[in-house]
């Protein structure tokens, strides 16, 4: 009965609620740039290279996938790009900022204004409701409509009934649906996603990608994702593979 529930939901997303979201027209540009992209780091066997001499450009409205075997550098590359870590040499200019000039709290700034994040193991709080989960960016902002927002953000993604459930009494693809509507409720420009299908079975796999192509329909969202799903991948606008900490062209 649950993923015949969660069938249902991803058809009513994708063609009643996302779908008919009024888009307007815009001019693509350049909302992340990665230039000369090198990170190292020290190993008891001596400096480690992790990234060597990345370059990308990701444009406003793009679905872009990054794929590569464990250890090529994936998440890593993901983290520099959203500001989580710093390259040991290179440039990174996210939404007009060059964020590898920042000092960590300015990058902070960035990121809880403009850039939402999904994980494999969707992080949300495990004593706060999928409500509260959802609230908490806007809260952190002091948005004073933060309940409505939130509420109405569960409702699109059809967890209206789930609201007060705990992370523990929910699956694995509603854990998922909780951890996006947390990041799009502050609606970002960009959205990093790592490994969103990791830990999620077939039908909620399919859901949830489903879900993250229906966001950027709608809301223009640019969306980032690494991931090992070569069918979602494959349906991104952009497929980049990284092999030994290198893009391969």
């Amino acid at each position: 009965m649950l993923i015949a529930s969660e069938a249902e939901v991803a058809v009513a997303i994708t063609v009643s609620k996302i779908a008919t979201k009024n888009q307007e027209r815009f001019v693509k540009e350049s909302i992340l740039e990665v230039q000369n992209i090198t990170k190292e780091v020290n190993s008891p066997e001596g400096v480690l290279t992790i990234l060597k001499d990345i370059n990308l450009t990701i444009n406003t409205g793009d679905v872009t996938s990054i794929v590569g075997p464990s250890g090529s550098g994936k998440t890593t590359l993901l983290a520099i790009m959203a500001g989580l870590d710093l390259p040991s040499r290179g440039r990174i200019k996210l939404i007009g900022h060059e964020i590898t000039t920042m000092n960590e709290d300015k990058r902070a700034q960035v990121r809880s204004n403009d850039v939402g994040f999904v994980f494999q193991s969707f992080h949300l709080l495990p004593r706060l409701s999928a409500l509260d989960n959802v609230m908490l960016p806007l809260e952190i902002l002091g948005d004073k409509n933060a309940k409505n927002k939130s509420m109405e953000a569960l409702s699109q993604i059809g967890l209206e009934k789930r609201v007060k459930h705990l992370p523990n009494q929910l699956s694995g693809g509603e854990k998922q649906r909780v951890a996006i509507a947390r990041a799009m409720v502050k609606q970002p420009k960009i959205l990093f996603a790592d490994e969103p299908t990791g830990n999620l079975d077939k039908a909620s796999t399919e859901i949830i990608s489903d879900l993250l192509f229906s966001i950027n329909h709608a809301y223009q969202t640019t969306i980032v994702i690494v991931t090992h799903d070569l069918l979602l991948a494959q349906n991104c606008q952009t497929m980049h593979e990284l092999d030994e900490g290198s893009l391969k062209c």
